[in-house]
């Protein structure tokens, strides 16, 4: 399995040899939570690989209840392994085309790889046409799904960050996988520094829209407690989008998907923020595992 922490290659800081800061997730081992997991295993339905519009594969998977359908909600996920994107294709409800994307470590390599923002729209082009010419007939795509799992949010930062790629994206997930710089380098809030606005600008302009009554976009974000201690967590980027939108978390205390425990929610409109226990490894995986539940709760909101 491919776990591929963004959170251990998202770019390197300068450090203060006086004071080294700790890296996460903890070598911690716990007990409390089950950290289930998806199973691996073969899934009926048609497979096909994109070999020439990004530097490795895109994987394109439709299950088998979705093979004679002839428009589907496309997904594009960006960090993970296929069996688990298959998985959520298949219990799916409804017709979904599931494309994955894998790129290699840290989020730079996602950003980078789009950044010819039209990439995106060659991506949706090629996905397309092979399954026309796989099915032999035309299909369309209802809705653009795209999810990014630790580092995977990069690429997706990077595609919305042109207004028409914005247009084309009706929801956005991301599990575990949103973060940014501290200003100055690598001087944690706690101490004085403050976010890097300039990473999040594109999630926040999202943020605001799927936050507005009448709004048609969706997004969803998920996090664990992981602290990085060189650059923004996941908790402290959800915090900055909800403050600069005027929003507020609630605590909860409940069980969420795969054994995970749920500590805070915020919601408003169709954007909303689950945060969930854990600073380990297995709490950051978590959430690529629940991708199924947690896609089936976006398109809920």
């Amino acid at each position: 399995m491919i776990l591929c922490f963004a959170l251990c290659n998202y770019s390197t800081f300068p450090v203060d040899t006086a004071k080294v800061r700790s890296q996460n997730p903890s070598p911690m081992i716990e007990q409390t939570r089950k950290h289930e997991r998806i199973p691996a295993k073969e899934l009926s339905g048609l497979k096909l690989a994109l070999q020439t519009v990004l530097p490795k594969p895109v994987e394109v998977f439709i299950p088998e209840k979705s093979m004679q359908s002839g428009s589907f909600d496309l997904l594009i996920h960006f960090l993970g392994t296929n069996y688990i994107v298959q998985n959520a294709a298949a219990e799916y409800e409804g017709s979904l085309v599931a494309a994955m994307v894998n790129l290699g470590a840290g989020s730079k390599v996602f950003n980078d790889a789009f950044i010819d923002t039209n990439k995106f729209a060659q991506i949706l082009d090629s996905v397309n046409a092979a399954i026309s010419t796989a099915l032999q007939r035309r299909i369309a795509f209802r809705k653009v799904i795209l999810s990014g799992f630790s580092a995977g949010y990069g690429a997706i930062r990077r595609i919305m960050s042109t207004r028409e790629n914005y247009e084309k994206v009706d929801a956005v997930l991301l599990l575990d996988g949103i973060h940014a710089g501290y200003l100055p380098e690598g001087k944690v809030l706690a101490e004085g520094g403050t976010v890097d606005s300039g990473d999040l600008g594109t999630y926040l302009k999202l943020a605001g829209d799927a936050s507005r009554e009448g709004t048609r976009k969706r997004f969803l974000i998920t996090h664990s407690e992981i602290f990085p201690g060189t650059y923004v967590s996941t908790t402290e980027a959800t915090d900055y989008l909800l403050s600069m939108i005027g929003m507020t978390r609630t605590p909860v205390l409940q069980w969420g998907p795969l054994g995970m425990q749920q500590l805070s929610e915020a919601r408003k409109n169709l954007f909303a923020v689950m945060g969930f226990a854990g600073n380990t490894a297995p709490d950051h995986v978590d959430h690529l595992h629940a991708l199924s539940h947690f896609l089936q709760m976006l398109l809920r909101l």
